[in-house]
């Protein structure tokens, strides 16, 4: 495959005209790249994006998506939202539906072989992704096409072209094959073809931008490839980054606990963003909320000076995250359930109640908190309970349960005693 490291000589970019085309007014390139850029991990390469800026015309910008999942989280969102970028600034996207390249799984990330979906969980999922999508997309300007419908016809012949056009020396240099492939991990041969399904998937829609995570560059840059081969004007690879959970730690994950799912209630939504580390803010502005570039800059920049109230920039963001999700308003009416709630210092008028028998003293004389956390339905398992411990999420009677200490005294528990996960989730011993 050729390489993308090739420099191209600058063309007039027209930085300062307007360009109308199909009764969409196009901003100037330097203003345009200006919302482009902000939050961007990698675009390769940006000179060829502002060429094709500059030709006066929308692009077509595309997100291929496997819907693993029938529940999307704000990390899910990123991409979404610099779609949505590009679709205010005039351009057209294409939501790419994987119900072909989900059968196969991709490997991007993985240490070992992603488990293939059937059919039936695919198109189950999918349904629900598009209905989330869409809060964020701007459906008018949207398109939503399932890969399956040209991969799935796809005869012998038409394979092994496409497999010819890619050697597996280039795809071992991957750095999660060549991990898997230098500690002896297995790789499926089927999980070879995947980035080869995803560029084909380019060359198809013919696009001009690829959106992915940082992660899926590879996958990106094999679109390029293949585009060039067929003759086409070879897509340019925008990544984004992962957005850090509401731990601060990790990627937000389900897995983790540490994810705001786009589907979560009002209340819940402004509760876990007020949850998030102060230094987590001006990244969740630039990647999960509708406030402008110049705007997060200039929270950066008092982030950099030392006058930001991250307390208050929380307040708004997650005001921000819930109408964006949920309607114009639900972010005022959130925050004042919250400052009512939390705020004022006040438990839940609402809070489910438990009989106190639900302690249970163990072997050693102490109550494991896990086992009661899960029996007064505020965490799904112990383990959930553990690491919400360990990061501080746990109180008892309004005092934070310190890291690691999850067997605790009997009398530390009583009847009329407030159990207190996160924010959110509370019971009460009676």
């Amino acid at each position: 495959m050729e390489s993308d490291v090739a420099s191209h000589a600058a063309l007039p970019l027209c930085a300062s005209q307007n360009h109308m085309v199909e009764g969409v007014v196009l901003l100037p390139v330097d203003k345009q790249l200006k919302v482009i850029t902000s939050g961007t991990m990698q675009i390769v390469p940006e000179e060829e994006l502002k060429r094709k800026l500059a030709k006066g015309r929308p692009l077509n910008v595309k997100l291929g998506v496997d819907p693993t999942s029938p529940d999307l989280h704000l990390g899910h969102a990123v991409p979404l939202r610099k779609m949505r970028q590009f679709q205010d600034l005039g351009h057209t996207v294409t939501l790419i539906i994987g119900n072909g390249t989900a059968l196969i799984g991709d490997p991007s990330g993985r240490d070992s072989t992603r488990p293939p979906l059937t059919e039936e969980q695919v198109e189950a999922n999918a349904q629900t992704y598009v209905e989330q999508a869409m809060k964020v997309l701007d459906p008018t300007r949207t398109t939503i096409a399932h890969n399956g419908d040209w991969l799935k016809p796809l005869d012998l012949a038409q394979m092994l072209g496409l497999m010819s056009r890619f050697n597996v020396a280039r795809i071992l240099e991957r750095e999660d094959f060549h991990r898997r492939y230098v500690e002896g991990r297995s790789i499926a041969l089927h999980e070879f073809i995947y980035p080869v399904l995803q560029a084909y998937d380019s060359v198809v829609i013919k696009a001009d931008v690829e959106m992915g995570g940082n992660d899926q560059i590879f996958n990106l840059l094999a679109g390029r490839d293949l585009m060039r081969a067929r003759g086409m004007e070879p897509q340019v690879a925008l990544t984004m980054p992962l957005l850090v959970g509401t731990d601060g730690v990790k990627k937000m994950s389900k897995s983790y606990g540490n994810y705001v799912g786009l589907t979560d209630e009002p209340s819940d939504m402004f509760g876990k963003i007020m949850s998030i580390t102060d230094e987590l803010v001006p990244m969740y502005f630039r990647l999960c909320s509708t406030i402008p570039p110049d705007e997060v800059d200039a929270i950066d920049r008092a982030y950099a000076d030392g006058t930001a109230d991250p307390y208050e920039l929380k307040r708004a963001l997650a005001s921000n995250i819930v109408d964006l999700y949920h309607g114009a308003g639900e972010g005022t009416r959130a925050m004042n359930a919250f400052d009512a709630t939390f705020r004022k210092s006040e438990v839940p008028d609402d809070i489910a109640e438990f009989p106190y028998s639900v302690v249970e003293v163990n072997d050693q004389g102490q109550v494991y908190l896990g086992k009661l956390f899960v029996d007064v339905k505020i965490v799904k398992s112990t383990g959930e309970a553990r690491r919400l411990i360990d990061g501080g999420g746990v109180k008892i009677n309004g005092k934070a349960v310190a890291s690691r200490c999850y067997n605790v005294e009997p009398s530390l528990l009583s009847k009329g005693t407030v159990l207190q996960v996160g924010k959110r989730r509370w019971a009460r011993l009676v």
